[in-house]
């Protein structure tokens, strides 16, 4: 199978270029590489005969003409996105112009496609968002994100991947466009880009500086290894029935003073201070995001039955792992906490 992957060069993205080529698919890699992207996250794969890269913007529509046509893919994963919620407080044009016109360019670009090809039966648009647009639960841990669980989206990050979710179902319904979509909780793992969370606490906490909390720290994510979310997503669109969604989510549910709290662990154990003092004194609250949602955790039954998948990563090791990888890989986040407002307090409002 020949897999176009937007967005291939992220953090998600790569995952999913990376599982791909060692599972034997050719895959084509379309990025604009933005500030959050990287080469270096699939320069294990990059030279395999099967791998393509292509330098494009999905607010591009002629480039998309061009790509979908010279390389003729069976399946389209689009996950080119942005994706910082912080940085959507601060600028949400950005997130407007690629999320919705981006995503819509990705749909009129595979309809073309697909219509011009004699609609293939085989052919799948899978479009991979977020947790987020369903707004904040309770803290009653009854309670969980199914697929038919109502859009509520708090911030311009969530909004625009909300409509991009509703743009999809649309095109499937209006145009009979083989659509799959996942919604999945947060990811963590190798290659996150050092301004989300994990990585900030990892990397911070070496650095000696404040591990910054929003709030009080009680906010509650379900948190998903990468790895897993990319064999869920391959899953998906090679077997997903056309216009289903399916929600993806770890089960593993923290509040994020449990997290810091966890890594500061592992990294006392790992990289123990020359001090002997603990990586938890560095835990500093600070200032909650606007519109910070209390709690998001995803019910995964409808993956689990019809389609046989779990994840196989206990939080306790995917965090163990991601430290490891963190220690391992100075050389990989070094050069990106150079780029434009890393290491920096964003959306603040």
């Amino acid at each position: 199978m020949k897999i176009l992957v937007s967005g291939g060069a992220g953090f998600i993205g790569s995952a999913v270029v990376r599982l791909a080529m060692t599972r034997g698919h050719a895959v084509v890699n379309l990025d604009a590489l933005t500030y959050a992207a990287c080469l270096d996250n699939v320069a294990e794969v990059a030279q395999d005969p099967l791998y393509a890269f292509e330098l494009a913007d999905i607010r591009d529509r002629a480039a998309l003409d061009r790509i979908l046509s010279d390389h003729k893919p069976d399946v389209i994963m689009h996950l080119a996105a942005e994706s910082h919620v912080d940085r959507s407080i601060d600028g949400p044009g950005d997130f407007i112009e690629t999320n919705i016109t981006g995503t819509f360019n990705m749909l009129e670009a595979a309809r073309k496609y697909w219509t011009d090809t004699g609609k293939p039966k085989g052919f799948r648009f899978h479009h991979i968002s977020t947790d987020e647009v369903f707004g904040s639960l309770p803290e009653d841990t009854s309670v969980r994100f199914t697929e038919e669980t109502s859009y509520d989206p708090r911030s311009p990050y969530s909004a625009s991947k909300a409509s991009s979710d509703h743009l999809v179902r649309a095109w499937h319904e209006t145009y009979g466009l083989p659509v799959v979509l996942t919604n999945c909780s947060n990811n963590y793992g190798p290659y996150h880009f050092p301004e989300k969370l994990i990585p900030v606490v990892i990397l911070n906490a070496l650095a000696g500086k404040p591990l910054p909390i929003y709030g009080t720290g009680e906010n509650i994510r379900d948190w998903l290894f990468v790895e897993d979310h990319a064999d869920a997503l391959l899953l998906v669109v090679e077997k997903g029935a056309p216009g289903r969604s399916y929600n993806i989510g770890g089960e593993n549910e923290r509040t994020n003073l449990e997290l810091v709290r966890a890594l500061c662990t592992i990294l006392d154990s790992l990289q123990p201070k020359v001090n002997g003092g603990s990586y938890a004194d560095q835990i500093t609250f600070v200032t909650d995001r606007p519109g910070h949602d209390a709690r998001y955790a995803i019910d995964p039954s409808r993956i689990r039955d019809e389609l046989g998948w779990r994840p196989s990563v206990t939080v306790k090791e995917g965090l163990e792992r991601t430290v490891r990888w963190y220690l391992d890989n100075r050389d990989w986040w070094m050069k990106l906490m150079k780029r434009d407002g890393v290491g920096q307090r964003l959306g603040k409002g």
